[in-house]
């Protein structure tokens, strides 16, 4: 991948100046981002473990940073405090729930994220959790590995009506996806965008028409107050007999237990879900008891063709931050 030379700069910019970067395998798959940052002069400390870096990791590093790549990891008032001469905490992905936007604008701290940059990814594995579901493909593959050969039946995505909640960049990636499927999408978003949905074919509605009417609900909003558990034992209770619920979003948005009832009681023919309330998730989770879930590790997002977009996109935030630029993406 050749990088423009619109955020090319002199090393002096990153000279003297410490970057921490948490994300798990940034060296690997971030490769051109890196390389944008250590070009600039930037002095990197990594994450060169297999796991995210705690409290008790960061915490240590924190008096020394000047700039954050950041993934998972959490930048609490604490870990900001702590932190005199950081500038820029650059996420590498969208959702800022991990970061305290509040204290972070009160110090002084730019925070930038990367809309859009995960969005095909994370759509892909929507549709994938889709089809996963719909025929039962996890279930094949775990007995053919046990030694049976037992077909089931499943159901085809075609002809059916899917519900989209949020009609951000990666919802209508995923609805442009969902044309050669023949089926009927409908989104709800708070702040609807009337043309995109025009242009893409999508039907915009209240959220409880949406929830009331979808085969299959996907899930493509933020974690905020308002959308806690948005995903409940009443919306559950509205949704078609036999619908699916994907979630590729956050775990937060939807009330693990209720929907643990619904699919016990076989009101919902299943569920696919990238993410969970708390994570890593426990084996205990009542949820990775049924058959009708298919789980994936919180990885919507983990494709190499997104971590190069991301990863270019953080490091230039924070050689525009340090280089007296306001980075496109600034969220606070």
């Amino acid at each position: 991948m050749t990088i423009p030379d619109t955020h090319s700069t002199q090393p002096s910019v990153g000279a003297g100046r410490t970057v921490i970067v948490g994300p798990v395998r940034y060296q690997e798959l971030c490769g051109d981002g890196r390389r944008l940052l250590l070009d600039a002069g930037f002095t990197l400390v990594e994450n060169e473990t297999s796991i995210p870096w705690t409290a008790d990791d960061l915490a240590p590093l924190m008096p020394g940073a000047d700039a954050v790549v950041c993934g998972v990891e959490e930048y609490t008032r604490q870990m900001i405090e702590i932190a005199p001469k950081l500038r820029v905490i650059s996420r590498l992905g969208v959702g800022l729930d991990n970061i305290d936007l509040d204290v972070a604008r009160a110090h002084g701290v730019d925070v930038v994220n990367a809309p859009g940059g995960n969005a095909a990814a994370v759509a892909e594995l929507a549709i994938g959790l889709m089809l996963a579901v719909l025929r039962k493909i996890h279930l094949m593959n775990r007995d053919i590995r046990l030694g049976q050969w037992d077909r089931y039946v499943g159901s085809e995505l075609a002809g059916k009506t899917v519900g989209l909640v949020g009609f951000g960049a990666t919802a209508r990636l995923l609805a442009t996806r969902l044309r050669g499927f023949e089926v009927t999408v409908e989104a709800y978003d708070p702040a609807p965008d009337q043309r995109a949905a025009d242009e893409l074919g999508v039907t915009l509605r209240p959220l409880d028409e949406v929830v009331r009417r979808a085969d299959i609900l996907s899930l493509h909003a933020p974690h905020t107050p308002k959308t806690y558990h948005l995903v409940g034992s009443d919306a559950l209770a509205a949704m078609r007999p036999g619908a699916i619920l994907i979630n590729t979003s956050r775990g937060a948005l939807v009330d693990e237990d209720a929907l643990a009832s619904a699919l016990k009681e076989g009101r919902l023919a299943g569920a696919g879900l990238d993410v969970f309330e708390t994570e890593p998730v426990s084996a205990a989770n009542p949820l990775l008891g049924l058959d009708t879930v298919v789980a994936t590790t919180h990885a919507a997002a983990d494709s190499r063709e997104a971590y190069e977009r991301i990863g270019l996109s953080s490091a230039r935030a924070i050689i525009d931050v340090f280089s007296g630029r306001t980075p496109p993406t600034l969220a606070n």
